[in-house]
């Protein structure tokens, strides 16, 4: 059974407009067919048309064909984490690539992006995540707002911070200064960290680059005995119950070179690996 989870952002939405958020390529006169047949529930009761969704309420919906053809459209949709005329930022969920790359020819973020804005304007990356990390990516609409946040990033003028799930219990917070092999060279990588939650076993920890290596953040943790929970690459171990590599991209932050004010987006964690802290019972309180 579908079944989406009531967040902050969604607290005063009708239920059919909670419903288009999450199903946007639902037409409105499905969604309110479901809602009046009592096909919508929370808790076993049905809810009616009049009904405003409350925090951490989660909303159940009917199993049927048509249905879940229309959530696997409506997962090819990405969500849009902000907006403005020059600049686009998108939530990339793991296991979907930023490019056109091998094995990602058909689907990958950018072409899905690209789709989207049928034509209005071309969009391109500005950076990137790896396969598995999940996180807002920053996209320029047209060549000149692309040059301009291209500049922007390798001036440093961009902010990343990530949730990283470590093994073993980390007891400070520090800096990880490493050589790095990129392109042929070696290059220095510098990332902050500091601890959010530990117990005996794991460490979640909060991490700051200040450099774009690839693999950087899972090269250092591995380097200093800490390798990211389900980083099979770099020696991490691999419990059955988590389904990815534990990393996470929670904030970005820039100046708009455009509209000169600060663009400060956060990026909660996604729903699988909160599963995974509650089922290792770790305590964590998101934002």
């Amino acid at each position: 059974m579908p079944e989406y989870r009531v967040s902050k952002q969604d607290v005063g939405l009708s239920l059919e407009e909670f419903l288009l958020r999450r199903i946007p390529s639902a037409p409105l006169a499905y969604l309110r067919k479901l809602i009046k047949t009592g096909k919508v529930t929370s808790d076993s009761r049905q809810l009616d048309i009049n009904h405003e969704v409350t925090l951490t309420e989660t909303i159940q919906l009917p199993e049927s064909n048509r249905l879940l053809s229309l959530l696997d459209e409506a997962e090819k949709i990405p969500e849009i984490l902000y907006e403005s005329r020059e600049i686009l930022i998108i939530n990339k969920p793991s296991g979907l690539a930023v490019h056109r790359s091998k094995g990602h020819e058909k689907d990958n973020l950018t072409d899905r992006v690209n789709h989207v804005s049928a034509g209005k304007f071309t969009t391109s990356p500005v950076h990137r995540l790896d396969l598995e990390t999940s996180g807002p990516i920053l996209f320029g609409k047209g060549k000149k707002s692309c040059s301009e946040l291209g500049k922007l990033m390798m001036a440093g003028g961009i902010t990343k911070s990530y949730l990283a799930l470590v093994q073993g219990k980390v007891i400070r917070q520090g800096r990880l200064t490493t050589e790095i092999p990129a392109k042929g060279k070696v290059k220095t990588a510098v990332s902050d960290y500091r601890v959010i939650t530990a117990n005996d076993s794991v460490t979640l920890l909060e991490i700051k680059i200040h450099t774009g290596r690839q693999h950087q953040i899972r090269r250092q943790l591995t380097s200093i005995g800490h390798p990211l929970l389900g980083d099979q690459r770099y020696q991490g171990p691999c419990p059955k119950e988590l389904p990815r590599l534990f990393l996470h991209c929670n904030s970005l932050s820039f100046k708009d070179p455009f509209q000169h004010a600060t663009v400060s987006i956060d990026s909660p964690l996604p729903e699988d690996l909160k599963r995974y802290l509650q089922h290792i019972e770790l305590a964590y309180q998101s934002n």
